[in-house]
């Protein structure tokens, strides 16, 4: 099959590259404008990580379905309450702001401090503690659509943010913060798209700087750049198209635009290099017919395809295997995530063995020019250390044969240094931070904070208390008495009817952090005086998606392990090698997860300790398929050293060396992406970012490079052991070994060219 798709390459270069830059350009235009004026980030919205039929999950729904219209407010601060003349100056502005309010089409009610003259009690909710601010609420009708609800929405939010203008311009101290949830969504979209940006705008060029270190030229080093470019943006066309199937929330974006720019210049770092080699044994020099007939570069690229290409797939269909592993964990948002992320790396696949391969038809020899870098003072020794000639010695042919010589000392102090990263992870807490996720300085953020400190009725609850039926006023008066005696509970507000005949109770903590072990202590308290209950909220959100992980680890990791244990099977005939490598790989994970949990804990400069809990298992699974994806690069060069009758420990070390620079290479390359959306602003991007980082230094020093030769040399021939029949079967899919030279035969069925004179 891809001895195919190299011929078809070199044929009809033109076509493939046609037809990849008008799939570019649709998914770019289509997730920029988007369908009816909606791109890909206003088809996505943050989204609460609930679990379906849960508790917390139901009670949620309930408060949904009960809570009426949307509400949108205005925060005034500055504004002394008690200053008589103060509130008859404004009292004209908020008249006239009321009236235009209540003609807003959708708008039910609107509520501020002069509507109802104090004390009335229903107006002290909206006035500050302190007396030195107050909130203008209003609340729109019931049932209104989306697009009817968002409308109305932005009118009020303008008419309101007009009325704070003209009380800051009255009264010069006071400021007034507008919020609704279309707001938030907003804040949020806006932090992730200038994330986004400002993450590509550092990891690009740095990415180009580290590639053209690797292969000595910028011609190549630009190439992985353009299948990464062709990935991500195709990419965002495949979740814009899926955001009408499934329920995407945003992170979505960044998490698919982090896995496609990483795989697509890991991809394209293994074709380029290979394709280098390739022409230079083939023998192709300065000179030739023009590119794109040129028989010597035709037969390169085929034989990259068939290779490397190869290699490519085995890798990407690993790392689809992970990913898609999270279908198995109920969590929407994880089988949103899931189902994305392995979208982009089949494109970033398609990419690498067609795009790719046809661009390097059209420059072909070119690759043959010696860089003006190897003249630069220092430059030159590095690219002769870590250059892409197929040399059989060089840096990594010797670090292998030093890890040959002490391969059990290496085996035990690698173990020992991985188990005391692990350790952390006995103090591991999930997170799920809701509003909290908002970055900090926003303003939505500082609205927020200013309700929980000024606004103590209107601020949220610490959980949402849901009753099955109504218990009555005396049952209800018991229920609360009972969770108003739970240790760290603070209040419990009156009783509110819901509708169907559901009756809810918010509970106030006295807690700073209302997720961490003690508020998950409350909840689980609460449920435990009546199963019947159910209760939402940040605490009890953790502690059903938690469960939820612990209920679809088993099948996730079932399906996960079989498949990566059949693919390296299939590419290497062996059982044990991927034995080995789903053991080393798994403490690999472990050790950078715990290595993650302690670098994000107050104790580190962290306003909390914990992960979040989805970011966790999307963690696991993509750092899980990143390293399958190293393990993939070095068991394709050994095992085809091995198969042309190399020793084992011959085939290790010459693998090592022609595949240890790309590892590395790769491995700095996709360290300065992550690290690049580690710095965002939001947690999950950072969280993200920084861990998967932790996943790629960790597997490609201290496993790729010292672990798994050590334990290659160890296991000697019985690396490649496997019963007869199942090897036999194996060989249908595996690499496929050309001869290293170019014969008669092979150039010729290429179509002859007139030779290219040198210039």
């Amino acid at each position: 099959m891809f001895a195919t798709v190299g011929r078809l390459t070199t044929r009809h270069p033109f076509i493939v590259i046609a037809v990849w830059l008008v799939l570019t350009i649709t998914s770019a235009a289509l997730a920029i404008v988007g369908v009816g004026g909606q791109g890909v980030f206003d088809k996505l919205e943050p989204s609460d990580p609930r679990v379906p039929g849960s508790g917390s999950e139901q009670a949620s729904v309930i408060l949904d379905n009960s809570a009426g219209g949307s509400t949108v407010r205005l925060l005034v601060q500055g504004v002394d309450i008690t200053n008589t003349a103060q509130m008859v100056k404004l009292a004209p502005a908020m008249a006239t702001a009321r009236t235009d309010l209540t003609a807003i089409s959708g708008v039910r009610t609107v509520v501020d401090p002069w509507a109802i003259s104090p004390p009335d009690p229903r107006i002290l909710p909206f006035i500050a503690t302190d007396g030195k601010g107050f909130v203008v609420q209003v609340l729109l009708a019931d049932g209104l659509s989306s697009d009817e609800d968002r409308v109305a929405s932005d009118a009020v939010t303008t008419r309101l943010r007009t009325f704070g203008s003209d009380v800051s311009a009255a009264i010069p101290s006071a400021t007034a913060i507008a919020s609704s949830n279309h707001l938030i969504l907003r804040s949020i979209n806006d932090v992730m798209e200038s994330d986004l940006v400002r993450a590509e705008a550092v990891s690009l060029p740095i990415s180009l700087v580290v590639m053209v270190l690797v292969f000595g030229g910028l011609l190549a080093a630009g190439m992985p750049i353009i299948g990464a470019i062709a990935s991500i943006l195709g990419g965002f066309g495949a979740v814009l198209a899926l955001s009408y199937v499934i329920t995407l929330d945003s992170v979505t974006v960044n998490v698919v635009t982090v896995i496609g720019l990483g795989l697509s210049i890991d991809y394209g770092l293994l074709i380029v290099s290979r394709f280098r080699e390739e022409l230079t044994l083939a023998g192709a020099g300065l000179t030739g017919g023009p590119s794109r007939h040129d028989p010597l570069v035709q037969l390169a690229v085929r034989r990259t395809v068939s290779t490397s290409g190869r290699t490519v797939a085995f890798s990407a269909l690993t790392i689809a295997a992970s990913v898609l592993g999270l279908l198995a964990m109920s969590p929407t948002i994880l089988r949103g995530i899931g189902v994305a992320a392995a979208s982009v790396v089949l494109l970033a696949l398609f990419s690498a063995i067609t795009l790719l391969p046809a661009v390097l038809t059209l420059f072909g020899r070119r690759f043959a020019h010696a860089s003006v870098l190897r003249r630069v003072p220092g430059f030159g020794t590095l690219l002769r250390i870590l250059g892409d000639a197929s040399k059989d010695e060089g840096a990594f042919s010797k670090l292998a044969t030093w890890v040959q010589r002490r391969s059990w000392w290496i085996i035990a102090g690698v173990l020992v240094l991985l188990a005391l990263a692990i350790l952390p992870l006995g103090g591991l807490q999930l997170r799920n931070s809701g509003l909290d996720l908002l970055p900090k300085g926003s303003e939505q953020r500082s609205y927020f904070n200013t309700l929980d400190d000024s606004f103590p009725y209107l601020a949220a609850a610490h959980a949402f208390v849901v009753t099955q039926t109504d218990p009555g006023t005396a049952g209800l008066a018991t229920l609360s008495a009972k969770i108003a005696a739970l240790d760290h509970v603070k209040s419990v507000d009156a009783p509110f009817a819901l509708k169907d005949g559901h009756v809810l109770l918010q509970v106030r903590f006295d807690l700073a952090d209302a997720g961490g072990k003690d508020a998950t202590t409350v909840v689980k308290g609460i449920r435990g005086l009546d199963p019947t209950l159910m209760v939402a909220g940040e605490a009890a959100g953790q502690l059903d998606f938690t469960q939820a992980l612990l209920d679809g680890f088993p099948l996730a990791a079932s399906f996960v392990v079989g498949a990566t244990f059949l693919m390296l099977f299939l590419m290497t005939g062996s059982l044990l090698v991927p034995l080995k490598a789903l053991i080393t790989n798994g403490l690999s994970i472990a050790a950078s997860v715990g290595i993650a949990t302690w670098i994000f804990s107050t104790a580190h400069g962290f306003a909390r300790t914990g992960l979040e809990s989805y970011i966790v298992a999307i963690a696991i699974a993509f750092g899980f398929g990143l390293a399958m994806d190293y393990e993939v690069f070095l068991l394709d060069r050994v095992k085809e050293l091995y198969d042309t009758g190399k020793s084992n420990d011959e085939a290790v070390r010459l693998g090592l060396q022609r595949s240890g620079r790309i590892i590395t290479s790769a491995a700095s390359v996709i360290v300065v992406v992550f690290m690049g959306f580690g710095s965002g602003s939001l947690i999950p991007i950072e969280e993200i970012g920084v861990t998967l980082a932790i996943v790629v230094v960790l597997d490609s020093t201290l496993v790729r490079m010292l672990l798994v030769p050590a334990t290659m040399t160890v296991l000697g021939d019985l690396n490649w052991w496997a019963p007869g029949p199942l090897k036999r079967f194996a060989r249908r899919f595996a690499i496929d070994i050309t001869p290293r030279h170019a014969d008669a035969s092979e150039v010729a069925t290429v179509p002859s060219a007139p030779p290219r004179h040198a210039r």
